[in-house]
């Protein structure tokens, strides 16, 4: 096997990495905190920043108040160095972020798909005006992940399958590319749930764990080893198809509504659990069930709460048996509407009747997490890009 040889550019490569990696992760630091956590001398790391500062990487983030000496000075990444946009795609809505190299959001729009119609023109003009109001060039994006329903194909990168969101099919992908450059990336709505998750949430800085996603649709994100596991057809974690005992087997696998899992949870089985216990909230034909939930809990409804636990304990044990993830984190409407009492709940029960008995928490991550995980994944393949390149 080849090894490339420790040669001076490689090396300054590797200390432009790591130095731009601690400017991220610690802040602005001065030339002697750099070197402090790097290892390196003062004057290695004045070498450094003044060829990343020449290269448009750092810049001067003001000084430091010293003692008797003079203010040193601080530096930090140069925000405007890169920027990505990520986007949440909805039958009903689509929303983009876009954030500069650091991960600060810079401008975030919500539109409506349903005056486009097709998905290529729809995402453009959406990128197009989110890029607007955040004063960035649109070629200035390096990365722009797209998070959806349905199954990805982890070699193709299209949309293989999408329920509700038909006009998502082969080929959108490829259009996308021709417009808006290589940098699209498509990716499946709850496995950028897990990226926020481990980035963001109750997951942060764990290697192995799983996002039970419980909502409108059922859906699993797994991280082992610190990678995403997507399956060879990209089907993994499509835990709506789980089978349940005495719930009826799917007849039709086009109708995601009758797996076994999601017959066992979805919308239709909780509002009619709600009724067997007593709660009668009018939902719309529109709403979800968190309102369901959250009426549950205000109004000390345990029977409720402790049966909607045991039904998602069977697909947490299920996982839990497989993979023995360690932490099972309860995400979607009805993980974030039961919070911590229902995570307990949940927790409980799967230790009834699963030997692994993971710890399972309710999610940490703020505001709308699969636009917070297609912006992380931006932003890892961005700075991958740009900060691999500084000699």
């Amino acid at each position: 096997m080849s090894q490339r040889p420790g040669t001076p550019r490689l090396l300054r490569q590797i200390n432009d990495r790591a130095a731009l990696e601690l400017l991220l992760s610690k802040g602005p630091l001065t030339r002697a905190e750099l070197g402090e956590l790097t290892g390196l001398s003062k004057v290695t790391s004045g070498q450094l920043l003044s060829r990343l500062e020449s290269r448009g990487l750092v810049t001067s983030a003001g000084e430091r108040p010293g003692g008797r000496g003079p203010n040193a000075a601080l530096y930090g990444v140069n925000p405007a160095s890169a920027y990505v946009a990520g986007i949440d795609v909805l039958p009903d809505s689509v929303t983009v972020g876009v954030a500069d190299i650091t991960g600060t959001v810079i401008a975030e729009i919500t539109v409506d798909p349903t005056d486009a119609g097709d998905p290529v023109r729809m995402v453009h003009g959406a990128v197009s005006r989110a890029c607007a109001a955040a004063q960035v060039e649109l070629p200035r994006l390096r990365c722009l992940v797209i998070g959806t329903r349905g199954v990805v194909d982890p070699v193709s990168g299209e949309v293989r399958y999408s329920f509700d969101l038909p006009a998502w099919h082969l080929g959108v992908l490829a259009g996308l590319r021709d417009i808006l450059g290589d940098c699209v990336i498509i990716e499946n709505d709850v496995n950028l749930v897990a990226l926020a998750e481990q980035t963001h949430g109750a997951a942060r800085g764990l290697e192995d764990f799983a996002i039970l996603w419980a909502g409108v649709g059922q859906g699993l994100g797994v991280m082992l080893g610190g990678r995403l596991h997507r399956g060879i057809t990209g089907g993994a974690g499509e835990i709506g198809w789980l089978p349940v005992p005495g719930e009826p087997l799917p007849i039709d696998v086009t109708a995601p509504q009758s797996g076994s899992f999601q017959r066992l949870v979805g919308r239709d089985a909780l509002v009619g659990l709600g009724r067997a216990h007593g709660l009668h909230t009018d939902l719309r034909a529109d709403a979800g069930v968190a309102d369901l939930v959250r009426t549950a809990l205000a109004t000390g409804n345990q029977s409720f709460l402790d049966e909607l636990a045991g039904r998602l304990a069977i697909g947490v044990a299920a996982v839990s048996v497989v993979l023995d993830p360690g932490l099972v984190v309860l995400s979607g409407d009805i993980g974030r509407a039961g919070g911590k009492a229902l995570a307990a709940a949940v927790e409980e029960a799967v230790g009834r009747i699963c030997p692994s008995r993971p710890t399972v928490a309710v999610t940490e991550v703020e505001g709308n997490p699969v636009l917070s995980g297609a912006i992380v994944a931006a932003l890892g393949r961005a700075r991958e890009e740009v900060f691999s390149d500084t000699v």
